[in-house]
């Protein structure tokens, strides 16, 4: 009987650990998950903010900024976790395509003694949209 108890502790312990494995992931984030992220929502935005008039009539690719910006933010917003991101957008050109946008996942501000330190994960990708064949 002593020994089935210790059997019932183990098996409790071992689903504890799971779930609070599971809710730190679910609240945590890496800085290659973000990095996948950003990647492709930047490529989504980009094919989203094609101006296929312009395109029709030159023949040459030509995205919107401000169409590419408001794609970008929204589907960020989608995939996103809780987390706070800081969103910079800097070299949007219209033609030829090209956006490079930095992404910093704020962290909690840790205050050790009298010091006070955040660590910061900060992605910085750059897209070029091009024909494919």
């Amino acid at each position: 009987m002593k020994e089935s108890y210790w059997g019932y502790w183990l098996i409790a312990l071992g689903v504890f650990i799971i779930v609070i494995m599971m809710l730190v992931s679910n609240v945590s984030t890496t800085s290659t998950q973000d990095y996948y992220l950003i990647k492709e929502v930047s490529e989504a935005a980009m094919v989203d903010a094609v101006d296929y008039g312009y395109y029709r009539e030159s023949g040459e690719l030509r995205i919107n900024r401000e169409k590419y910006v408001e794609n970008f933010l929204r589907r960020f917003a989608e995939s996103a976790n809780l987390n706070t991101y800081q969103i910079d957008f800097y070299e949007i050109y219209e033609s030829p395509p090209k956006a490079g946008v930095q992404v910093t996942t704020k962290s909690n501000t840790y205050q050790i003694s009298s010091n006070s330190e955040s660590f910061d994960i900060v992605n910085r990708v750059d897209s070029i949209l091009e024909l494919g064949n």
